[in-house]
């Protein structure tokens, strides 16, 4: 830090340390919790678990993208901005924007067509199994087979999920760009 405890200084560690944290936090969830959890639970307790972290989790990096956003841009001046600058405040939007277009409107969507579809499928005596099991891709299946409806929920919610976690993959590469261009920027360590 400068000497005298420079707000600069300040705003400086803040902004690494959010998009840090964000971004360790976006990996952990994107490919370690995730799949420990679709692994150790019957489905429908992870989708339980999922349906009460998912909507803090993509408000916390929705947040992250403001306060990262809100500093970078504070820290530039605009007529004069590098490539390299420009192209992390354009890296920090597509971020926000993506981590917005998440919590306000994938997983809502995500989590209610779920509910829908585990009413179905309780009703069938299914979602206590742990994922995997050969008998339980069979029983789905033909579920999917004998209910049009079901089949279609299906199809709404993978298609929901899927553009969910391309907008999380976007968003852990753009604050991975700027973590790399951050630490690329550093004078010494």
């Amino acid at each position: 830090m400068e000497e005298g405890g420079n707000p600069g200084s300040l705003i400086k560690v803040v902004h690494l340390l959010v998009l840090s944290g964000a971004w360790g936090m976006q990996m952990w969830v994107t490919f370690v919790s995730g799949f420990l959890l679709f692994r150790g639970l019957p489905r429908h307790t992870f989708g339980l678990v999922q349906s009460k972290l998912f909507p803090f989790y993509f408000h916390i990096c929705m947040a992250c993208a403001f306060i990262n956003l809100c500093i970078s841009a504070a820290q530039h001046t605009w007529a004069q901005l590098t490539f390299w600058e420009s192209s992390q405040l354009g890296l920090l939007v597509l971020s926000l924007t993506l981590a917005a277009i998440n919590a306000r409107w994938l997983e809502p969507r995500t989590t209610a067509t779920m509910w829908v579809l585990q009413t179905v499928e309780k009703e069938r005596g299914l979602g206590s199994e742990v994922p995997g099991s050969q008998q339980a891709s069979d029983s789905y299946r033909q579920l999917r087979m004998q209910d049009p409806k079901y089949s279609a929920l299906r199809q709404i919610f993978f298609r929901y999920h899927g553009l969910s976690s391309l907008c999380n993959l976007a968003c852990l590469l753009s604050n991975g760009l700027c973590l790399a261009g951050l630490a690329l920027g550093l004078r010494n360590l």
